[in-house]
């Protein structure tokens, strides 16, 4: 006998939250190992640009955070070679030099307490994009976590080595979850790295899909109360955990070197 096919989508909805919270929860993996599998992820998901980005993930002390060393691409991170550094990108962990592109890092770190990841990439669709000098539109229902949630950069401030960029960067992106860097590529901040390595993925799709769009017609706005509807029902943090655990054991599959031996994730 049927029990919920009367019931109202609120009830439904908070019925499968229930659910989520009873199935899905943190994968108990350190930062350092979640940050290694981002990197993985974010190589086979088309974020490559050669040493060109950076992935970041708070320390435990105040002013610190974990960061690749420059020199390595994205596909050869792995727990045992990130950097820990401090605002100064002083290393304060590992070997080897941070990219000093880092710096723009310690500005947002600084500006948004409840940003403990940022994920910036070249990425080829949100570069292409970039070239256009417009914002990103996001019109398809997978994208909707960055519905209002994508801010927009048009004036291009340079290398982002100095405090300057570090400035413009943090105050483009002021309290959303992303920014579309014009003539540059995309940064996201996310609450986890579960978080950041899942909007940097939706990210490039939903450039990808605005740019095959735009080229075959006009692009039509999603009903704005529906897109909020579905930006929150998919901006939490048990659907951030379940995406982030199917794209690690994916990367783990084709990057069985990315953590110590044995690691696994459920």
């Amino acid at each position: 006998m049927t029990t919920t096919l009367r019931e109202t989508k609120d009830a439904l909805v908070r019925r499968a939250q229930r659910q989520m919270r009873d199935h899905f929860g943190d994968s108990q993996l350190t930062t350092r190992q979640k940050l290694a599998l981002t990197c993985r992820i974010l190589f086979d998901g088309g974020h490559d640009a050669g040493l060109a980005g950076q992935i970041t993930g708070r320390g435990e002390e105040p002013g610190t955070y974990w960061t690749q060393r420059l020199g390595l691409g994205f596909d050869e991170i792995t727990e045992d070679n990130l950097l820990l550094v401090d605002e100064d990108l002083e290393v304060l962990e590992g070997e080897g030099m941070p990219n000093p592109a880092n710096r723009f890092h310690s500005w947002i770190y600084r500006e948004r307490e409840d940003v403990n990841c940022i994920v910036h990439t070249h990425s080829l669709h949100t570069a292409a994009l970039s070239m256009l000098e417009i914002p990103l539109v996001v019109s398809q229902m997978d994208t909707t976590p960055l519905y209002e949630d994508c801010a927009f950069l048009k004036d291009w401030p340079g290398i982002p080595v100095g405090n300057e960029e570090g400035e413009i960067i943090a105050s483009a992106l002021g309290d959303k979850r992303a920014v579309l860097l014009a003539h540059h590529g995309q940064l996201v901040a996310g609450g986890t790295v579960e978080e950041a390595c899942h909007l940097a993925l939706l990210i490039e799709r939903a450039a990808k899909l605005q740019l095959l769009a735009m080229a075959a017609g006009t692009l039509q706005p999603l009903p704005p109360e529906q897109a909020r509807e579905a930006h929150d029902w998919t901006s939490t943090d048990r659907r951030h955990q379940a995406n982030f655990a199917y794209y690690a054991r994916r990367a783990l599959r084709n990057h069985p070197d990315c953590l110590t031996e044995g690691t696994t994730v459920r």
